[in-house]
């Protein structure tokens, strides 16, 4: 799995002049050549950022070709690696047994580190949680995110399964990759929805325009996504509906309801939001247990936010 980093409050200045035979028709690449330890990968984060300066000027193009005597300027934040901290935190575990746990997580709480949220998540819970009963987490997923089967957004509530050993992570991961895993989700969108049940069946892509958003590919590209819905209850100008997913990308749930017109309340990213956090919950997970071979379903109630916006709707 690749490290993650965090960036320090120092800043490296690196400098060079190119010569004739170290021109290159790509800045990324002309970047990661002269400079020992600096990734492509890298040189092109610190392009985007606009930390690159050719003769004087913020170049913010990857593909800009490098001369012979072009001057080039690097001004670079220098990066720790990220450690994850086991952390005392309260974790609604409603089961538990050698092979995996299943968590309720909180709305707000982020499921693993990464630049941004490098304490306080879901795993740094896990590992004083583990820890404590001496036991363990898969390592599937890496250092930063072990035990990590699947996972939910910071601000949807509700179940994951957490594995404990990495033949039980592959077991549950197989699940998840041949749906087979139950994952039924309650939400609370904006409009009346027309029909009493629907499938969105919208292959998906990062948002070239804003890389933290998905966007619905007409054309079929990108990842193939699909998820069934079915209307639960109208309101006045509000829905609450039920969601199941048969497959599980990123955002999927919240960019293809706003792709129909009904996005999630509450959402931030694609909106309508009201600086609460989408209505967004996890409600049922079932998976077949990766030792018994038992099928196993757990239910979570959604939290309390979610349920007194719902009875505020019903009295509009």
């Amino acid at each position: 799995m690749t490290e993650l980093f965090l960036e320090t409050d120092e800043t490296e200045i690196l400098t060079a002049v190119f010569g004739a035979d170290e021109a290159n028709p790509r800045l990324d690449a002309a970047l990661s050549s002269r400079f020992e330890g600096l990734s492509r990968n890298r040189a092109q984060e610190l392009i985007l950022q606009g930390d690159v300066h050719v003769n004087g000027n913020v170049v913010t193009s990857k593909k800009h070709k490098i001369g012979e005597g072009d001057e080039v300027e690097i001004s670079m934040r220098l990066r720790k690696p990220l450690r994850v901290q086991p952390e005392p935190m309260p974790l609604t575990v409603l089961y538990e047994d050698d092979d995996l746990l299943v968590v309720d997580k909180p709305k707000g709480m982020v499921v693993h580190p990464a630049p941004g949220n490098a304490s306080g998540t879901l795993v740094n819970g896990l590992l004083h949680h583990i820890g404590a009963a001496n036991g363990g987490l898969s390592s599937v997923n890496g250092a930063v995110r072990p035990g990590i089967v699947h996972r939910i957004d910071k601000n949807t509530s509700g179940l994951l399964v957490v594995a404990k050993n990495d033949s039980a992570h592959d077991a549950l991961a197989s699940q998840l990759a041949e749906h087979t895993m139950t994952r039924r989700y309650i939400a609370i969108v904006a409009g009346s929805v027309k029909h009493d049940e629907g499938t969105v069946d919208a292959s998906l892509t990062r948002d070239t325009k804003n890389r933290k958003k998905r966007r619905v590919m007409a054309d079929g590209s990108g990842k193939r996504a699909v998820t069934h819905y079915r209307t639960l209850e109208r309101f006045k100008g509000f829905s609450l509906i039920e969601l199941r997913l048969e497959t599980g990308r990123t955002h999927q749930i919240r960019a293809h309801m706003a792709y129909i017109g009904h996005p999630v309340l509450g959402d931030d990213l694609y909106g309508p939001a009201d600086g609460t956090g989408q209505y967004l919950h996890a409600k049922t997970l079932g998976f077949i247990h990766p030792t018994s071979g038992t099928y196993m379903e757990f239910e979570s109630e959604p939290p309390e936010d979610f349920r007194a916006m719902t009875e505020k709707l019903r009295k509009r």
